[in-house]
């Protein structure tokens, strides 16, 4: 059985772009070098023809695990998520106990992650440790070097 990997509606539209893209664009550059490799003569001494055909191979197996991925896809439905704990796509706003200092998460599925815009995916140890939490409730969180992190939750916002 396959595991049912949780997506946004965003997200899945994303995943969605990426396969047609995929499909449509570039499966059509690499069958112009295909031709392009193919008309140079004698395949059998064609370094080039035997190039893209390996590229055009690894196009097809990406194609295949993104295709595989949507087919494994749940979107997440918001209205199910209780909004008073954090949660997938809830934005928390957190004090490090020890030094006081805040910092602002938003918890997502783990393909939509991006430390830049403060997204972390659900499975970090500190999406974790923060998860089912309510606001004024302290969270432990212990790190893969066994280092213990305890946060505060100052506030909880849900994102749709």
């Amino acid at each position: 059985m396959e595991k049912v990997e949780y997506i946004t509606k965003k997200g899945l539209e994303i995943l969605k772009q990426k396969i047609k893209k995929l499909e449509n664009i570039e499966r059509q550059k690499i069958s112009i070098q295909i031709a392009e490799a193919r008309d140079k003569g004698d395949l059998s001494e064609n370094a080039e023809y035997d190039a893209i055909k390996e590229v055009q191979q690894l196009l097809e197996i990406n194609i295949a695990k993104l295709k595989k991925k949507l087919f494994n896809s749940r979107v997440i439905d918001g209205k199910k998520i209780d909004k008073n704990r954090v949660s997938i796509l809830s934005t928390v706003k957190i004090q490090n106990i020890k030094n006081k200092k805040e910092q602002i998460y938003t918890l997502v599925p783990e393909g939509e992650a991006n430390l830049k815009y403060g997204k972390i995916s659900i499975n970090t140890p500190i999406s974790i440790g923060l998860l089912g939490k309510k606001i004024g409730e302290i969270s432990y969180i212990k790190l893969p070097n066994n280092m213990i992190l305890s946060y505060k939750i100052l506030e909880i916002i849900f994102n749709e």
